[in-house]
C-alpha cells in the first residue's frame, strides 16, 4: 500500500520529528531543498517563485544551494515586499547575505518571454485550501501559458493537498518533488495530472508516515503447495442469470474460476440452464431450487436480473439486482459481505446524492463504511474500497475507461467471490481483485475491449 497524506496528516508527522525526536525544523527544509534540487538538470538558468510560507523558504533554501553551486539564479516574488516569517524569513536573510534579490513584476507574462530553463514552483504548498486569486493566479496563468519546464516543490501551487480535485488555477508541472511522503493529489485524478513525474524527496521523520487513504498496488498471493486438490480452493456458488440476462452468470463464473476457485456451482433460472452451461463447461450448473447448498464456502448473488437474496449465514458478495434502493446500511452491517454498487446504485442504496466528484466519492465512502464489518467496493474510475472494520480508504488505480461496458462488474464480482473462497479476508479479497481486474485491462487498448478478454489475462497476471 501506498498512504497519501492529508495536510493535516503530513504537518503531524512533521511535528512528531520536530517535538518528539527534537529535529530541528529548518532541518527538514534543507533536506527538501537539496533533494529537489538533485532533480534538476546540472546546468542552466533557473527561475525561482517563491510564495510568504514554508513552500517559499524552500524555495529559497534551493536557489541559495544552487547559487552555492554557481549556477544562474533569479528569484521572482508575486508581490512587492511580501512578509516572511519564521524558518522562511531565515531563508530570505541568507539569500540576501549571499548578494540574492528577490524580484517582482507587474506583467508576468511579459517577463516569462525572456526566461530559459527551469522554473522552479515555491508559491504555495501545505496551506492551500482555496482557489488562487489575484496576483498569484495570474502569475500561474502566465508560467502555464509559458511552456517553460516546472518543478514543483511538494505540490504544484493551486492544488489542494488534501484532496483530489483542483479547486481553480493550478500549476502545470514536469516533475514534483514530493516532499517525505504523497499527499492526496499526488496520488488521486484529477489532480495528480498536474504533478508530471513524481519522486519523494525523503526526510528525517519519526517513522513511516500514515494516512487515511491508501493507494492499492499489486497483491501478493500466497503460493499454492505442490501437492494441492481443487477442494483447498474452495467452492463459490453464484445465484445469478434470468432470462435475456444469462451472459452475466457466465462472467461472474468465469472472474471466480479465472482467479483460481476450486470449484463453481452456477445456481439460475430454469430456462436459462442450458444456455449458461452451454458456455461454462468448467462449472457446475443447475436450475435454482431455493437454497444455497451445505458445501458453499462464499456466495454471489445479484448479477443477471437476479433481485431476491437466499438466506445465508456465509461470506457473501452482493452485486448488481440484489443492491437494492435503502439496504446499503444492512449490508455494510452484516459481517462477511461485499457490496459492489457503481456512483447510480451506491446513491440508491444510501439514499445519497449521486457523487460525481472523486472528493465527494471519498467523504460518503467513510460516511457509510468507516468501522463496519461489511465491505464497500464504489466501483468506478479509482475504485474505493472501505469498511471490513477498518477506517482507511484503499484506492485503485490500476484500469482504463475501456472497462465502462457491460459485463466488467459481473466478471469482478466473480473475483472477488473466487478470492474470498481461497481464504482471503473480504476486504483483500475486494483489493486483490479489483487491482488485477484493472491491471488486465491495462494490457489490452481503451476501445472495443470486452469482458472475456480480461478474463483471459489474470492468470498471466496471478502467475507475476
Amino acid at each position: 500500500m501506498i498512504p497519501l497524506l492529508t495536510a493535516d496528516e503530513m504537518r503531524a508527522a512533521e511535528h512528531q520529528a520536530i517535538a518528539g525526536w527534537g529535529i530541528p525544523a529548518l532541518v527538514l527544509m534543507e533536506h527538501a531543498a537539496m533533494g529537489a534540487l538533485a532533480l534538476l538538470p546540472p546546468d542552466g538558468p533557473l527561475q525561482v517563485l517563491v510564495g510568504p510560507g514554508n513552500n517559499g523558504g524552500d524555495a529559497l533554501a534551493l536557489a541559495r544551494l544552487a547559487r552555492l553551486q554557481g549556477r544562474e539564479v533569479t528569484v521572482w516574488a508575486t508581490v512587492p515586499q511580501p512578509v516572511w516569517t519564521g524558518d522562511a524569513a531565515l531563508q530570505v536573510r541568507l539569500w540576501k547575505g549571499l548578494g540574492g534579490e528577490i524580484l517582482t513584476t507587474p506583467n508576468p507574462a511579459e517577463i516569462m518571454r525572456t526566461w530559459r530553463g527551469w522554473v522552479v514552483d515555491g508559491l504555495f504548498g501545505l496551506g492551500t485550501t482555496r482557489p488562487l486569486e489575484g496576483p498569484a493566479a495570474a502569475w500561474v496563468k502566465a508560467l502555464n501559458a509559458s511552456g517553460l519546464p516546472v518543478l514543483a516543490l511538494d505540490l504544484p501551487s493551486g492544488l489542494d493537498p488534501s484532496a483530489a480535485e483542483v479547486p481553480g488555477e493550478a500549476v502545470r508541472a514536469a516533475r514534483t518533488a514530493c516532499f517525505g511522503a504523497r499527499k492526496v493529489c499526488h496520488g488521486l485524478l484529477p489532480a495528480r495530472e498536474w504533478c508530471g513525474e513524481i519522486t519523494v524527496v525523503p526526510l528525517p521523520l519519526k517513522g513511516a508516515p500514515e494516512g487515511g487513504i491508501q493507494l492499492l498496488e499489486r497483491p501478493v498471493l500466497a503460493p499454492r503447495a505442490w501437492n494441492s486438490h481443487k477442494g483447498r480452493f474452495g467452492h463459490v456458488v453464484i445465484r445469478a442469470g434470468s432470462l435475456g440476462m444469462s451472459g452475466a452468470a457466465v462472467l461472474a463464473a468465469l472472474g471466480a474460476l479465472r482467479v483460481g476457485a476450486g470449484l463453481v456451482t452456477v445456481l439460475t433460472e430454469p430456462e436459462v440452464r442450458a444456455e449458461i452451461a452451454s458456455q461454462l463447461p468448467e462449472a457446475m450448473v443447475g436450475p435454482w431450487r431455493g437454497s444455497v447448498p451445505i458445501e458453499a464456502d462464499v456466495l454471489l448473488v445479484g448479477p443477471g436480473g437476479i433481485s431476491q437474496v437466499p438466506v445465508w449465514d456465509g461470506p457473501m458478495v452482493v452485486d448488481a439486482s440484489a443492491l437494492k434502493e435503502g439496504e446499503g446500511k444492512r449490508w455494510m452491517d452484516r459481517p462477511g459481505t461485499a457490496i459492489t454498487p457503481h456512483p447510480g446504485e451506491f446513491a440508491r442504496l444510501f439514499r445519497l446524492s449521486r457523487p460525481l466528484l472523486m472528493d465527494e466519492r471519498l467523504a460518503q465512502a467513510r460516511q457509510v463504511a468507516a468501522g463496519k464489518p461489511g465491505v464497500l467496493i464504489l466501483k468506478g474510475a479509482q475504485t474505493v474500497i472501505a469498511g471490513g472494520a477498518r477506517d482507511d480508504l484503499w484506492i485503485n488505480t490500476t484500469g482504463h475507461p475501456g472497462l465502462a461496458t457491460g459485463g466488467s462488474g459481473d466478471l469482478l464480482a466473480g473475483m472477488v467471490a473466487g478470492f474470498r473462497a481461497q481464504g482471503l479476508p473480504m476486504r483483500e479479497a475486494a483489493a486483490a481483485a479489483t487491482w488485477i481486474h484493472g491491471a488486465s485491462a491495462d494490457r489490452l487498448p481503451g476501445a472495443g475491449l470486452i469482458p472475456r478478454d480480461i478474463a483471459g489475462l489474470i492468470p498471466e497476471l496471478l502467475r507475476g
